[in-house]
Order: C-alpha cells, then sequence, then structure tokens
C-alpha cells in the first residue's frame, strides 16, 4: 500500500524545521488575519445557536491544498459521524477495487446437457450486484432460454456464497430493520428501480372503485415473495393516510389506513427477509416466462460446484459509475455490498470485519490516524462509529492526490442542484447563496446526530476541505447551521468587504428528515 506525506504531516514537518532554525517554539502559531479572526466570530456565532445548547460540535476547516487550517473547533473529539461514513467506505472501494471494478451474476448448468434439458440443477451466481432490476432477472432467463434449455430437472440453486450470511450490521437498532435504508445485505439480490436499494419491494396501493373497498395492492417487482395482509379501506373522500409494514422475520406486509376515490396510488419502499430468496423467486418467474421449466425446488446458499457450465451472465455498471447513485442518494446498501466486496477481493472473506480492516488500512496510508478513530459499519448506520472532523479532513485533503478524485468529487451530492443525480441529499439546500453549485459534500443523519463534510471553493479560489459533525442536540433539524458554515465559508476572502462579515449568513432552513432515519429515506430527497 503506497503511503505519502500529507498535510498535516507537512505543516509538522515545517514547524519542527522553523523551530530549529529560530529557537522559536513550535506551539506558536502566526497571528490570524483580520479576515480569519472575523469568520472565526462568524462560525462560533452560528455554534452557539441554541439548537446546540448541550450539545457536541465539532468542526474543522483547512485550505485542501496546503493543508493551512482555517477554523478548528474540538476537531479531535470523536463523534458519531453518520453517513460521513461512507466517505471513507467510498475513497477505499476506488483506490482497492478500481473505478472499472464491476460485479458479476452468472446462470450455471450443474449437469449435463441432454438437447434441450440439463440433467442436474441450475445455479444462479450472486457476485454481489446492488443494482440487479427485475429486467436483469428477465434478460439472464431469455440468455438461458437462448441457449437452448427447455427444462431443468434438477433444483434452482440460489448462490449468494460470495458474501457471509450475516444479513445485518451488529449495532444496527432493531426498528430500522423493515426500512429501505436498513436492507440485509446479500451477495445476491434485487433493486426494485435505478435509485438501487437492493434488497426492497416498492409497495403500491391504489383506491378501489368504491367506497368501502379494500385498495388495489401490486408490488415493484411483481414477486410472489411478499404475502401481503391488506387492512386498508378505500374512502369516499378525505385524506389518504395508508401505512406499509412488513412483520419482523417474515415476509408479510401490513397495510392499514385508508385512501380516497380517486386518489394517486400510495407507495412505499419495504425490506424483504432474505433478499437471496426474493432473487431466486424473480428469476425463476423470469425463467417460466422464457419457457424454461425448473422441476425441482429452489435451494438457497449453497456454493456452485466447480464444474458447473455458464450459460448467462450480467456484468454491472462499473464502480465509478456507481459513485452516483451511491453517494448522490447516501444509499447505504451500496456502502455495506462495497465494504464486503473489499473484503471478499482483498482478504477472501466477504465479512464486515475483512472489509472494514482493509478500508482502515488504506485510509491509513491515506492521512488518517487509525488510532483516533472507530468505523463498525461501511455506511454509518451504526451509532458506534466514531470518527474526529479532522481526520475526515485530512482524507478530503489526500485524496485529491488520487487518479479517480475527480469522478469521486463530481459523484458528492451538489448544494443546491436540483436534478436528484446532481444535487443528492443536498438538491434543497443552500439555493441562492454562494455555496449553491459550489459544495460538494456528504451528507448524514441520524436522530441526534447531523454531518456535513466535503469541499467548498471560497470567494478568493482556495479550495477548503470542512467537516462539520454535531452530535446530541435534541431540535428537530441542525441542518440549517451546516448551511450557514458552507455558506460562510463560500463567501470567505482574505479581501474586500466579503471578509467584514460577521453574523451568521441567512440561510433557508432545509426540510427536516424523519425521526431516526437517514435523509436519503425521504423520497424524492427532501433534506
Amino acid at each position: 500500500m503506497h503511503r505519502r506525506l500529507f498535510p498535516r504531516t507537512l505543516a509538522l514537518v515545517a514547524v519542527v524545521a522553523a523551530a530549529a532554525t529560530t529557537g522559536a517554539p513550535t506551539a506558536t502559531a502566526e497571528s490570524p488575519t483580520p479576515a480569519a479572526t472575523r469568520l472565526d466570530a462568524t462560525i462560533d456565532a452560528i455554534l452557539a445557536d441554541s439548537r446546540l445548547a448541550g450539545a457536541q460540535a465539532s468542526v474543522v476547516v483547512k485550505d485542501a491544498a496546503s493543508g493551512e487550517t482555517v477554523y478548528h473547533r474540538n476537531g479531535d473529539r470523536r463523534l458519531v459521524p453518520a453517513s460521513n461514513t461512507k466517505l471513507l467506505t467510498s475513497a477505499a472501494a476506488l483506490e482497492l477495487l478500481g473505478p472499472d471494478h464491476r460485479f458479476h451474476t452468472g446462470v450455471l448448468a450443474g449437469g449435463p446437457r441432454r438437447g434441450t434439458v440439463v440433467a442436474g440443477d441450475l445455479h444462479l451466481r450472486g457476485g454481489g450486484d446492488p443494482t440487479m432490476l427485475a429486467a436483469d432477472y428477465d434478460a439472464l432467463a431469455a440468455k438461458v432460454a437462448g441457449s437452448g434449455i427447455r427444462v431443468v430437472t434438477g433444483n434452482l440453486v440460489a448462490d449468494d456464497t460470495r458474501y457471509d450470511d450475516t444479513r445485518l450490521g451488529p449495532d444496527w437498532t432493531w426498528d430500522d430493520e423493515p426500512y429501505y435504508y436498513a436492507a440485509q445485505v446479500s451477495a445476491l439480490t434485487v433493486a426494485p428501480d435505478t435509485d438501487y436499494d437492493a434488497g426492497t419491494v416498492i409497495v403500491h396501493a391504489a383506491p378501489a372503485a368504491r367506497p368501502g373497498g379494500r385498495p388495489v395492492v401490486t408490488t415493484t417487482p411483481a414477486t410472489g415473495y411478499l404475502r401481503i395482509d391488506n387492512r386498508a379501506t378505500t374512502v369516499a373522500d378525505g385524506d389518504t393516510s395508508i401505512s406499509f409494514e412488513r412483520v419482523h422475520g417474515g415476509n408479510t406486509v401490513v397495510v392499514t389506513g385508508q385512501i380516497a376515490v380517486g386518489d394517486a396510488p400510495a407507495s412505499d419502499w419495504v425490506t424483504v427477509w432474505e433478499p437471496t430468496g426474493y432473487a431466486a423467486d424473480v428469476f425463476r418467474s423470469a425463467l417460466r416466462r422464457h419457457g424454461v421449466r425448473v422441476l425441482g425446488r429452489t435451494v438457497l446458499g449453497r456454493p456452485t460446484p466447480a464444474a458447473a457450465v455458464e450459460v448467462a451472465r450480467h456484468d454491472s455498471m462499473t464502480l465509478v459509475e456507481l459513485m452516483v447513485p451511491f453517494l448522490k442518494l447516501s444509499n447505504n446498501g451500496h456502502a455495506e455490498v462495497l465494504t464486503k466486496e473489499i473484503g471478499r477481493v482483498l482478504a477472501g472473506s466477504g465479512t464486515w470485519p475483512a472489509g472494514i480492516a482493509a478500508i482502515n488500512g488504506y485510509v491509513a496510508g491515506a492521512g488518517m490516524d487509525p488510532t483516533t478513530f472507530r468505523q463498525r459499519d461501511g455506511s454509518g448506520l451504526s451509532r458506534r462509529n466514531l470518527v474526529p472532523a479532522t481526520e475526515f479532513v485530512d482524507l478530503l485533503a489526500a485524496v485529491r492526490a488520487e487518479p479517480w478524485f475527480p469522478a469521486w468529487y463530481a459523484a458528492l451530492p451538489v448544494a443546491g442542484e436540483a436534478e436528484r443525480f446532481v444535487g443528492g441529499t443536498l438538491r434543497s439546500r443552500m439555493r441562492g447563496t454562494p455555496a449553491a453549485g459550489n459544495v460538494h459534500a456528504k451528507t448524514g443523519s441520524l436522530t441526534g446526530v447531523s454531518g456535513l463534510s466535503g469541499y467548498v471553493t471560497d470567494a478568493d479560489g482556495r479550495l477548503l476541505a470542512f467537516s462539520i459533525l454535531l452530535n446530541n442536540y435534541l431540535a428537530s433539524s441542525v441542518k440549517g447551521l451546516e448551511d450557514q458554515i458552507a455558506v460562510a465559508l463560500a463567501s470567505y476572502t482574505e479581501q474586500g468587504a466579503g471578509a467584514a462579515r460577521t453574523a451568521p449568513p441567512a440561510v433557508a432552513e432545509p426540510p427536516a428528515a424523519p425521526e431516526d432515519r437517514e435523509c436519503s429515506w425521504v423520497k424524492p430527497i427532501a433534506c
């Protein structure tokens, strides 16, 4: 693994060298400029907001090129970073797997071919692809049929053994489990649409033709893997208030509430219990549509024999392309798949511990101090993740030297850009300010936890790396305070009137995220 001297190290070397020459104490820093003093006062005033009373706040800002500290407040304090954790996971994935890395899903015949018959099992081998759609499984089935196979005498075997069978992060809270952002992780799965929330189904409820009737419930994709317990009612008029909840430990989805005649269907994303079986169900249905009969049953979790012969294959988009839905929409499932894929590729073990060890090894060689932080998953859903803001900033400064940096920078959410796959989780924030179209940063949200870490170009054209971590607040949202800091940085200049600002800039308060859910939970993204 390559190692470099990064800004923090270079700055320390310079200070020590100066002290050796002049005899000055190494702790002495240059006096701040008047502009810097005013910026300090501005950010201090923002952090004095009553919404942060009794909370913990950590803010670090550095010149990304020189490593010069622009602002530092509790930067060494370990705080819960939420989805800012994805900065570590995504950077490590691009470096360790490579921008051109792809996931492969294969269909293999496990027995001899006798004309149109496979005398044995048909294996659906998962490669971890989190972007597999029902249409992709249909295309695989079409290829199987196109190869001449019409009958499989054995079983359909769903091989998810590229990764282990630990489906949920060890620290994830039980009440998150039905929601799409905490979907189970498998090497063989299905995403319902091009947001690529693998391991989920979109459930729709349309009103019946007359009041009193049960709503018509359908799913995307169509699957028999879920059982619908429809307790909802169609009403003549009134507000639609439909709720979808999967019962823990199985695939029964209870639909409750009401929907008015003539209203548009209500929809929500629901996780499935055991996504390997979900993928097998979707694929088996596709085989049936294409005239391929599997006489045996569906078997989960059995490895594909080495002698099996591939008859169809699907290759995913490249990893660098995946960075766009992953980072723009803060996709937790992508983060966890990449963590296990890193473990599989580097250590031969598709597990969280193996993947996290490799991620930590990379970031340790890219400017972070591994003795100062703890990472427990790839996405930031665990509250046992603890990272100081200064470590995020050091990573942000260091990765600018990587050849994949321009693509990674572009994949980060961009403030105030309305297009979902440009603005992402920042699409509704900082509009009409100097930060709009300027700030490229990763958001993070859990109850009592908010973060924003990334880059902003100041009014003098300097690229600043910054990290804002806010923990243990009781307010419904503190994202407006993050935005005020980002706007102050975008407006910062060492010259001219812009440097005279000391009051916090006026910024519209972004919509609050639902309680204890990542910002990306809201569809379309609203935080």
